[in-house]
């Protein structure tokens, strides 16, 4: 907490989505830089970490996905944020079962945080793997794109609108210089072209302005096309315009307010899928139907799954594994608030799970 009081005493004033950047990813004290927040033991748990039947189906996703491009001699996989590896970890061992898929894969995990590289690298043991830092480099494909819960991560901007004035939210601290708080500026003009080129205005009056993730949307929307291939991408957001704020701050799997504990714990915006539909397709990708995590997953036959599984298992593991798969699909869990979108180089006609 100190350290962002000590930068902001220095800058005395900072956007929000600057904060967040600070906050989440300063190579010194940024919570993804020096702790592993992920699992019961961390402060929230994510879908590959609940039940790898989960993985099991992106797996199968990938290797249809590639049967479907024409089995290229050539797959590279692209997880966006691994988190402690569990996901990539999962799928190396489902892809193993399937030889001819595995001897034309490579997969390159983008990674930022130091700290999480070495977890990765405990956990993950293979020379199909590789780390990388920025997506721009990539130069042959096709690549398949994997996010869950990247996008949620990533700094956003919120400015707020009152009638046809809009005004940009920005971090500094109180006159005693030891808490944060927030003020308003005006916003300026390229940015509020922007929002209403997108469309942002429409529905109420706290606009959230994914700065970082419409960088990224646009390189892989460039990779793809170059390269073909897709982006699969797993997060919870919503379809349909909100106009609230979404921002929240998570320790040990607990709601903070943001200006808590900057930098000792998480903060995430929900994703307007809605918003990433327009910007992929103005990129020149074709979008399936935005889906629920639910839909998908079970339109991939996770069920079926689990009840084939359930044949061999005690009772006792049974009912943790019907447990877990509640939690990915029901609508009160993870199963409605988790969306998935796919995007795909235009005049491919994939649409397993959607």
């Amino acid at each position: 907490m100190n350290k962002i009081i000590d930068v902001l005493k220095k800058q005395k004033i900072i956007p929000l989505d600057q904060f967040i950047n600070i906050a989440l990813y300063n190579k010194k004290f940024g919570y993804y830089m020096k702790k592993n927040p992920f699992g019961n033991d961390g402060d929230f748990v994510t879908s590959p970490l609940i039940s790898n039947l989960f993985s099991e189906m992106i797996a199968i996703w990938c290797i249809a996905f590639w049967e479907h491009l024409g089995k290229p001699k050539k797959i590279l996989i692209v997880e966006l944020g691994p988190g402690d590896g569990s996901l990539c970890n999962d799928l190396l061992k489902i892809f193993k079962k399937f030889k001819n898929f595995y001897d034309c894969l490579e997969i390159k995990l983008l990674e930022k945080s130091e700290k999480l590289k070495k977890i990765q690298k405990k956990k993950i043991n293979s020379k199909k793997i590789s780390w990388i830092n920025k997506i721009d480099k990539i130069n042959y494909g096709p690549i398949i794109f994997l996010g869950n819960e990247f996008f949620d991560s990533l700094p956003i901007k919120q400015i707020y609108r009152k009638e046809n004035l809009f005004f940009e939210k920005y971090v500094t601290l109180t006159n005693e210089n030891n808490k944060i708080k927030f003020l308003y500026k005006k916003t300026n003009k390229n940015l509020v072209k922007s929002i209403k080129r997108l469309n942002l205005s429409s529905v109420g009056n706290i606009i959230e302005y994914p700065i970082n993730a419409m960088k990224y949307l646009k390189v892989i929307a460039k990779k793809v096309k170059k390269f073909n291939g897709g982006l699969l991408t797993f997060d919870y957001g919503y379809i349909q315009g909100k106009g609230d704020d979404t921002l929240q701050s998570v320790e040990k799997h607990r709601y903070l307010n943001i200006t808590e504990k900057p930098g000792k714990a998480d903060i995430t915006s929900h994703i307007n899928f809605k918003l990433f539909f327009e910007i992929l397709k103005k990129n020149g990708l074709d979008v399936r139907r935005i889906v629920t995590q639910n839909e998908f997953l079970q339109k991939m036959g996770i069920i079926e799954r689990a009840n084939m599984l359930s044949k061999k298992m005690s009772f006792k593991a049974k009912a943790d594994m019907y447990y877990r798969l509640k939690k990915l699909i029901h609508n009160k869990e993870m199963g409605n608030l988790f969306k998935v979108l796919f995007a795909q180089k235009k005049k491919k006609k994939f649409s397993l799970g959607f």
